[in-house]
């Protein structure tokens, strides 16, 4: 058992050596055999893990296991040790589950791609990084994967270098999480400091001893981890890269929204849950910033015309309600909603994938339109990821998931009104720019020409996704639907219960009918106004008022230009009329007085002997002179 908890991260490493260092010379299909096989065998690890988990139940639900010393000097040390229980035995399922099936669908979307070989590298490089976030028992080990996901993100989202756009959505991507990653490396800073130990387990087991409740050192420590969790899940106020970030490859989005990355800051404010519950004013920012973000994103994703923007701006949606479930303390519901939202996120990506590739590489949603017919099996997979998404009531895995969210905002003491409000109206947005998009694409007539259809490679992964959308929400089920809970159980060992799970049926069934009339009613909306009477939003449109809400909603709220004002320009300024500054001159200065030593000592060199054996004897009688007189 212990030897296939480090294969798992030492599999797609491995993958990634060989790609790096023999990929040219490999063929295209053994490269991208090995790319998919890693990942392959490292989840065929993770599951043998999860089955051994449930039949030897090993003590305190636990492994810790320390492999080597990676780090010793002086009196600091650090191991190279993972740590396994159902928290990171869940993350890694999600990551090499989901992994596995986006490597075989890039089989087929990639194949035409000079980049193969690099890109499965890269692809495996991404996945390593991840397991090694979610499986590290020490803060330095996760700070490294942390790390190693920043990077594979900018080496996939600039994938295709050429485009100097694509270029500098990299960059973008890698300065803005580098702002987090700052605040959450003066954190762990902080953490050593205080408990002289990187070991995340011994932090979290001695934090409620040294440190009181609501005591300011705690509400410091998570704000700084709040801070590089906002960069990485792309939460207000660090969520502008990620729309930019759809400059990749579509498979390098899937990956990057359903299983890596993004899903990074939920699970590090999740394994530190102890800290959080010393400090109510931390968990109350999780939560409002949860609660914006999910609202801003729902507006923005309203009126964009790129497939893939519309998407990634559902996704900083999505990661908000898991924002907002932290934040009020239902930490597992909060991992419901993450590994219900990989599989439809991972699915809407590829569906949209299928699509762009099949119109030749256009995402436009206004250019596409009449495409059931022409693609039925991305069709009817892509509307189970849509029903998921908007969590349409009783038949998706969604509902499941985004329904105890709500319960708990509406019934924990952590939650209110406000939050509940807004959570409930980011579903009524959901359900409108979901199926707005499904709308588009597939219904009405075709605007774009289908120039190839999809392989069973791309197909196969989408089938196998929808049927998880829609079934795997069935683990676990509220109270007025049975009250069967599996996932619930497999995760009490690591989270608090919640004080509500014995109150009464009747109110947690009204906002379920709520959430589930406000959610038919944005399909409806949606219905209405992209397919029944597209008339009366253009109409709507035309207005001065409403056009500039439009343009204002599409640019993300202006955060783009809000930043380039306040921080960019300003740089730029102070770096050019500071160009030569005064350090510069310090060295300037030392470079101009050696050439002027060394013109003066070009002009000895006169070729003259007499000079020369004058300046000798000169400096014989001076050395003697010296000499006497010491």
């Amino acid at each position: 058992m212990l030897y296939l908890l480090l294969l798992i991260p030492l599999m797609p490493l491995l993958g990634f050596i060989i790609l790096t260092f023999a990929g040219r010379r490999l063929p295209q299909s053994t490269a991208g055999m090995i790319g998919c096989g890693s990942v392959g065998l490292a989840m065929l690890s993770a599951f043998s893990l999860i089955l051994g988990f449930f039949t030897r139940h090993p003590e305190g639900h636990d492994i810790n296991q320390v492999y080597w010393t990676w780090l010793r000097a002086g009196g600091f040390s650090a191991d190279f040790g993972l740590y396994l229980d159902p928290l990171s035995l869940l993350m890694v399922l999600v990551v090499t589950a989901i992994g596995f099936l986006i490597h075989i669908y890039s089989l087929g979307y990639m194949a035409e791609d000079e980049g193969f070989r690099r890109f499965f590298a890269y692809m495996n490089l991404f996945v390593f990084s991840m397991l090694v976030l979610v499986l590290a028992d020490n803060l330095l080990l996760l700070y490294l994967g942390w790390e190693g996901v920043g990077l594979c993100s900018y080496l996939l989202i600039g994938f295709w270098y050429q485009d100097p756009a694509n270029g500098r959505a990299a960059r973008k991507a890698f300065i803005v999480t580098r702002v987090g990653d700052t605040g959450m490396a003066i954190g762990l800073f902080i953490l050593f400091y205080q408990f002289g130990t990187l070991n995340i387990q011994s932090i979290l087991h001695r934090a409620p001893n040294n440190w009181v409740m609501g005591s300011s050192i705690a509400f410091v420590v998570a704000v700084l981890l709040v801070m590089g969790a906002v960069g990485k899940s792309a939460q207000l106020p660090l969520q502008t890269w990620l729309p930019d970030a759809m400059a990749g490859p579509t498979p390098v989005s899937a990956l990057i929204h359903a299983a890596t990355m993004v899903t990074a800051g939920v699970y590090l404010i999740a394994r530190t849950h102890p800290i959080f519950l010393l400090s109510p004013a931390a968990m109350h920012l999780v939560a409002v910033i949860g609660t914006i973000t999910l609202l801003l994103a729902g507006f923005s994703a309203l009126v964009q015309s790129d497939i893939k923007r519309v998407l990634a701006y559902s996704t900083i949606s999505q990661i908000g309600y898991m924002f907002l479930a932290l934040g009020v303390g239902a930490w597992s519901a909060t991992m419901f909603h993450f590994m219900t939202h990989a599989f439809f996120k991972a699915l809407l990506f590829l569906g949209a994938g299928a699509v762009i590739h099949a119109l030749h590489h256009e995402q436009n949603l206004f250019r596409m339109g009449g495409l059931k017919e022409k693609l039925p099996v991305v069709y009817f997979t892509f509307l189970a990821g849509a029903a998921s998404l908007s969590a349409l009531p009783l038949i998706s895995a969604g509902f499941y998931s985004k329904d105890q969210i709500l319960w708990n905002v509406f019934s924990l003491p952590q939650g209110n009104y406000l939050l509940f409000a807004g959570a409930i109206l980011g579903a009524f947005l959901t359900a409108i720019y979901t199926f707005r998009m499904v709308f588009l694409v597939f219904w009405g007539t075709a605007r774009t020409e289908v120039s190839r259809l999809p392989g069973r490679t791309m197909t196969v992964p989408l089938v196998i996704l929808a049927v998880f959308a829609i079934a795997v929400g069935l683990i676990e089920l509220p109270r007025t639907m049975g009250n069967f809970s599996l996932f619930g159980n497999f995760m009490q060992s690591v989270f608090p219960k919640n004080a509500v799970e014995h109150g009464p049926i009747s109110p947690e069934l009204l906002v379920q009918l709520l959430s589930s009339v406000v959610i038919l009613s944005g399909l409806y909306a949606a219905y209405e106004l992209f397919v029944k009477n597209p008339q009366k939003l253009a109409a709507l449109l035309s207005r001065p008022l409403i056009k500039q809400i439009h343009l204002f909603w599409f640019s993300g709220w202006g955060f783009d230009w809000l930043y380039n004002l306040l921080f960019i320009r300003p740089l730029l300024f102070f770096v050019r009329i500071n160009k030569e500054d005064a350090v510069d001159k310090i060295y300037s200065g030392i470079a101009d007085i050696s050439c002027q030593l060394n013109r003066l000592l070009l002009r000895t060199q006169t070729g003259r002997i007499r000079w020369y054996v004058l300046a000798s004897v000169a400096g014989a009688i001076l050395f003697l002179a010296l000499a006497v007189s010491l």
